[in-house]
């Protein structure tokens, strides 16, 4: 059984060759940079990672997760997003104070406890924040999401993804009712002032910051 350091390794390379949105290489000072440890403390573990199976690793290019590796990532993301929905769902704790106690919980859940989660929740398909939830197989679903700030004047969409979960931008994002699911209209860009402006579906405008706005991804409807 792979240890909680090993997992969090795995699921941040994931992370990180997920964002680059072609799988490519994650190089180490950004690896390192991410996880808050030093360089070599980062190069240490990728190579005893390496010789485990999981990952591949290049000098001066960085390291890329195997089949082996993305499975084990894949089901650490799983156990990860289930419980988030679950402490959301069942015991009514906010969005923004899931993250922390999920990445606590995610290293001790059984499968078989876990299995019973995804049954209760009636077998979710998203967490809290819009993330897909890997199945027991690791198939995940996959959406045409862009970000809000790439969409046109005029074009409606919901709301499908935050990709920033940090405490202070959840907590803005739900007092303006900015959530996973909601309907909206872009109203006005003005790429000069770094602002724009959306009308939600009871009518009531807000403005948001192109860097607010690059970190809500949604989905273009009609």
């Amino acid at each position: 059984m792979a240890t909680s350091t090993v997992e969090n390794y795995i699921k941040r390379i994931y992370a990180l060759q997920f964002d680059k949105r072609k799988g490519g290489n994650v190089g180490m000072g950004e690896l390192a940079a991410s996880l808050g440890v030093a360089p070599g403390t980062a190069t240490s573990m990728v190579k005893s990672l390496a010789k485990s199976g999981h990952l591949s690793y290049r000098p001066r290019i960085g390291v890329k997760l195997t089949e082996e590796g993305e499975k084990l990532a894949l089901h650490v993301l799983r156990r990860h997003r289930l419980v988030e929905l679950f402490l959301v769902k069942t015991l009514g704790m906010e969005w923004h104070e899931i993250h922390e106690e999920a990445e606590a919980l995610e290293h001790a859940i059984s499968d078989r406890l876990l299995e019973r989660i995804d049954a209760l929740l009636g077998r979710p398909k998203l967490d809290p924040h819009g993330d897909p939830i890997p199945s027991a197989s690791g198939d995940m679903t996959e959406r045409d999401l862009i970000p809000l700030d790439q969409c046109e004047e005029g074009q409606e969409a919901r709301i499908g993804r935050i990709e920033d979960q940090e405490d202070s931008f959840l907590q803005y994002l739900e007092s303006n009712d900015l959530i996973p699911g909601i309907l909206l209209k872009v109203n006005t860009m003005d790429p000069q002032a770094g602002i724009l402006s959306v009308v939600m579906n009871n009518g009531v405008e807000r403005n948001l910051s192109y860097p607010a706005a690059r970190k809500i991804h949604v989905e273009r409807c009609g």
